[in-house]
């Protein structure tokens, strides 16, 4: 008598991930993108009260990503991904080869895009807030504090620098293709899940470490804090 053979399959087990983005980089990342569209559209539309609210909303998200970007954990600071010419070059010239691995985090020319378009949108959101029209019935909060002159020179550069950011992110935006296309590097997924397969990124396995809820939620209260005196401020002259 011969004993059947049973032959039980192994369930494939699931790839391991790395965590690379935090929720907090994440959320800010998505919200930008939204709002920076949807203070176009209030502008093109002549939607102006949007706009006001829509611009007030993205100087709180920069003020509070600044502020991550020394509080937050390892892929979120600047002094994490921001690197000196000579590394620039170096990762430029491993970009290309085939054993190539993506970056843990920002790799240094992802940083340099990140920095710019982060600059262009503090110098858009600032010139913004003491812009004004011609009659000076759509002005930005801060338009009290200037000559009428100085707020249409900043109402006339908020309009010609926001050319200025479509080309970042048009930049942006065709490095994130090159990476799909050409690397097979997918970076939209992790902005979006937080994780990458750890088997396709540099850097330590256990990824990001988290950081305190107090660091958090003293961000969020600096970012609100900011707006509300950019707002209240003006009321009180």
């Amino acid at each position: 008598m011969t004993d059947d053979t049973v032959i039980s399959a192994t369930p494939a087990q699931p790839e391991p991930k790395q965590k690379v983005w935090d929720a907090p980089v994440r959320l800010v990342h998505w919200l930008l993108v939204f709002l920076v569209a949807f203070s176009w559209w209030t502008a093109e539309e002549g939607e102006m009260q949007w706009h006001y609210w829509s611009g007030l909303t993205i100087v709180g998200l920069l003020v509070f990503r600044v502020y991550w970007g020394f509080a937050g954990p390892e892929t979120a600071r600047f002094s994490r991904f921001v690197k000196a010419p000579g590394d620039v070059l170096s990762y430029t010239g491993k970009l290309f080869r085939p054993n190539y691995r993506a970056s843990f985090g920002h790799n240094p020319l992802g940083a340099l895009s990140v920095i710019a378009i982060l600059l262009a949108l503090i110098a858009q959101v600032v010139l913004g807030l003491f812009a004004s029209d011609t009659d000076g019935l759509e002005s930005g909060p801060l338009s009290p504090y200037v000559s009428y002159e100085f707020s249409q020179d900043a109402a006339a550069l908020h309009e010609d620098a926001f050319n200025i950011l479509l080309i970042l992110i048009g930049l942006h935006i065709a490095a994130i293709v090159f990476y799909l296309l050409a690397k097979r590097i997918n970076l939209i997924g992790p902005m979006i899940t937080g994780s990458r397969k750890a088997d396709d990124v540099e850097g330590p396995a256990s990824g990001i470490a988290p950081v305190p809820l107090w660091r958090f939620l003293l961000g969020v209260a600096i970012a609100g804090l900011t707006v509300f005196l950019i707002v209240w401020l003006p009321t009180t002259r």
